[in-house]
């Protein structure tokens, strides 16, 4: 038989125990993370890695689960403005795609800026400062930036000469990548990621500007046939996080978090030297070859292309003394 004693004490029981439960729900935190890069992408096995460390480390108390491929429904350009806006509390961030709201992100598509990952770390001591205060206006806190390897042309044409690349029309990531390319007298078109396959299959492109990690990512070998080492411009993928959802962790949660991924990131670099490697083998295996550039074509596009570092920072003044005091310790200024 139930009695008022038995109730109240069971009802106790159960009270406590639902504090308890509340208690330890509140203890952990889940976020989702939003990329649009597939799961066998360099970048996508790099936050998967960082989610589990985080995991180990935290005891499980911050539970990061990555959503590959944009199912969240977010396309690239999109990602600053989601964490932004707190539609998602992390996205893996392509910098230069994000050119419409903060124009500095657009640095490292400046053509020829940097012709190395070497040179590119030295650009970055220069540009993340300026990268870690567009992030904190934006509502949000950079974890960890990793750049794209070397860029490629990947073609269905086989070209000798800039004249050859006349009117190709050509998927582009970003704005300044659209201005680099039509001045060079191809038909550039700024088209997300997400829709960049649909366009090759389509024929609506007939070529596309990315690394060679993007091209296995897309299988180029399908569509098309020349990859062309032209190493004209770099850009970095930066793992952002919702300062709301950063300041509603503990402070010992925040810097195990910020730790791991300060000690992981050069890890992560050397991942993307190795996918280019890997992938470019990859390419070939498909069936693609690899046609050398010209002296003489290189020097070409690197004149007709010359301008506009120039045109850059007069738009983007901020750009200006960064990215002269790069130039200079590259003793190029």
């Amino acid at each position: 038989m139930i009695t008022r004693r038995n109730f109240t004490a069971g009802a106790a029981t159960l009270l406590a125990a639902g504090h308890i439960s509340t208690r330890a729900r509140a203890a952990t935190t889940s976020w989702d993370m939003s990329t649009v890069w597939p799961d066998g992408n360099f970048h996508t096995q790099n936050a998967m890695a960082f989610a589990e460390e985080v995991k180990k480390q935290t005891g499980g108390s911050v539970a990061i689960t990555v959503k590959a491929g944009g199912q969240l429904g977010f396309k690239g350009p999109e990602h600053l403005r989601a964490v932004r806006d707190g539609l998602v509390p992390l996205a893996d961030v392509l910098n230069i795609q994000q050119v419409g709201d903060e124009p500095f992100m657009g640095v490292e598509s400046i053509p020829f800026l940097c012709g190395s990952v070497d040179e590119l770390k030295v650009l970055h001591k220069y540009v993340r400062p300026e990268y870690e205060k567009i992030a904190a206006r934006n509502n949000q806190k950079i974890l960890y930036i990793v750049p794209w390897p070397t860029q490629y042309l990947h073609l269905k044409a086989k070209v000798a000469d800039v004249e050859g690349l006349k009117n190709i029309k050509i998927r582009v990531p970003d704005k300044n990548a659209v201005d680099m390319l039509n001045a060079i007298g191809m038909a550039a078109v700024m088209i997300p990621w997400g829709e960049t396959i649909p366009a090759l299959a389509s024929g609506a492109v007939a070529g596309v500007s990315t690394s060679s990690v993007s091209g296995v990512d897309g299988k180029f070998w399908e569509f098309l046939k020349y990859v062309y080492p032209t190493n004209h411009v770099w850009s970095s993928q930066m793992l952002t996080v919702n300062l709301d959802s950063w300041k509603a962790l503990s402070a010992d949660q925040q810097k195990l978090v910020a730790d791991i991924a300060a000690k992981m990131e050069p890890g992560f670099w050397a991942n993307s030297l190795k996918a280019d490697v890997d992938s470019l083998n990859r390419l070939k295996e498909g069936g693609m070859e690899v046609v050398p550039v010209s002296d003489a074509m290189m020097m070409e596009i690197r004149s007709k292309t010359a301008p506009q570092l120039d045109a850059f920072l007069k738009r983007v003044p901020a750009a200006d003394k960064p990215v002269r005091a790069y130039l200079a310790e590259m003793k190029r200024g």
